[in-house]
């Protein structure tokens, strides 16, 4: 046992450079979350009949709006002061910094505005169909930041914990929670749950149903894991919960109206054609 808890990670997290160009695992990752859910995507425009000519906007709007609310929630919700006195660094993505509660933000209101041009895509009908591939997407991200060596967990002797030597954290030789993994599980068990619930009912689905569980299962999550992770947000270090976890309760709230909503309402009416 004591021997498995001595496993050490440390992967470089680039696979090559090339002069100033260097391609990394995390970002292979991210951009894979984005192309496998482009395909699921348009296997549920297929179903459903609505136009694949939709789907690079769709892409488009979804990239758009996780880079920039993920890089003002990082920005805001944890590093406020440091980026109110340097607003220029918001705009340095490549430095790295992105929170998934700004994230999932960025991706309701870039739907919203996408959905105001297609009356055809209700807003809850396409954030449900949506809520699919972007759970797997959401594992990806995890298990990229399982590469980079970053949120990493807190120090433990479980037999699965696991040595960052490249993390930035007070003492990195300590065998720590692999909490990116953690989230990576909880999220493609969420994605599993996303397609038992989809495929059956497909365009029958009830309206804010898929969205609702995504919102519970991926925050309370969230929630779950903080106990085991670094804490992210300097001001908050000595709370007795996370700032993590605070900014996890809407989301899961929301889901549970959601879901309550869906069930009240039932199936909505699909028209031929």
């Amino acid at each position: 046992m004591a021997l498995l808890a001595q496993l050490t990670w440390d992967l470089n997290p680039e696979i090559f450079s090339i002069g100033n160009f260097a391609l990394r695992w995390y970002g292979v990752c991210f951009a894979a979350g984005f192309l496998i859910g482009f395909s699921i995507m348009k296997w549920i425009f297929q179903e459903e009949g609505k136009p694949e000519k939709d789907l690079d906007a769709l892409c488009v709007a979804l990239v758009v709006g996780t880079i920039i609310g993920a890089r003002l929630g990082h920005c805001l919700l944890y590093e406020p002061g440091y980026y109110l006195d340097h607003p220029l660094e918001i705009l340095k993505v490549w430095k790295g910094g992105l929170a998934s509660h700004g994230g999932s933000l960025g991706v309701i209101i870039a739907l919203w505005v996408y959905s105001k041009k297609r009356p055809e895509q209700p807003y809850l009908w396409l954030v449900d169909r949506v809520a699919v591939p972007t759970a797997l997407a959401a594992a990806l991200i995890r298990l990229g930041n399982f590469f980079n060596s970053e949120i990493v967990g807190t120090p433990s002797d479980a037999p699965w914990a696991i040595i960052f030597p490249r993390a930035i954290v007070d003492n990195p030789m300590l065998a720590r929670h692999p909490a990116q993994l953690y989230e990576c599980l909880g999220y493609l068990l969420t994605f599993g749950l996303m397609l038992l619930l989809y495929r059956p009912r497909k365009a029958t689905t009830p309206y804010g149903l898929l969205t609702g569980w995504f919102l519970i299962c991926v925050f309370s999550t969230r929630i779950v894991v903080e106990f085991f992770k670094v804490r992210q947000a300097a001001f908050a270090e000595e709370w007795p919960i996370s700032w993590g976890q605070i900014l996890s309760v809407p989301f899961v709230l929301a889901g549970v109206y959601l879901v309550w909503r869906a069930r009240k309402n039932g199936s909505p009416q699909v028209t031929a054609g």
